[in-house]
């Protein structure tokens, strides 16, 4: 199943519909690239502006206008090697911000 979020960056929070149309906050954390794909790395926030202890999230930029748009889309990767792949890179690029979990 592939869900589109459109999203809009206030300063480093994106606001994403779901496929409900329900509005949700992440915290943008990195752009990734891995085989001239790139992904976004997006950490949850709840309704009181927290950060969400658990997992990021990380999803696909698609352009959704053409390859001149600055409009862009991010949808859900289901393949979990990249998903794993995308993750491996971000921990490597963050390792000394984060404490990681295994």
């Amino acid at each position: 199943m592939e869900e589109n979020f459109e999203g809009e960056e206030l300063d480093n929070i994106v606001i994403l519909n779901d496929e409900e149309g329900n509005e949700v906050k992440f915290e943008f954390l990195d752009i990734v690239e891995l085989d001239e794909e790139e992904y976004v790395v997006l950490l949850p926030i709840d309704d009181e502006g927290e950060e969400d202890e658990g997992e990021v999230v990380i999803l696909k930029v698609e352009d959704t206008e053409g390859e001149n748009s600055e409009e862009e889309s991010y949808v859900s990767v289901d393949d979990e090697e990249v998903l794993n792949q995308v993750f491996e890179i971000f921990k490597e690029k963050f390792k000394d911000e984060f404490d990681f979990e295994d």
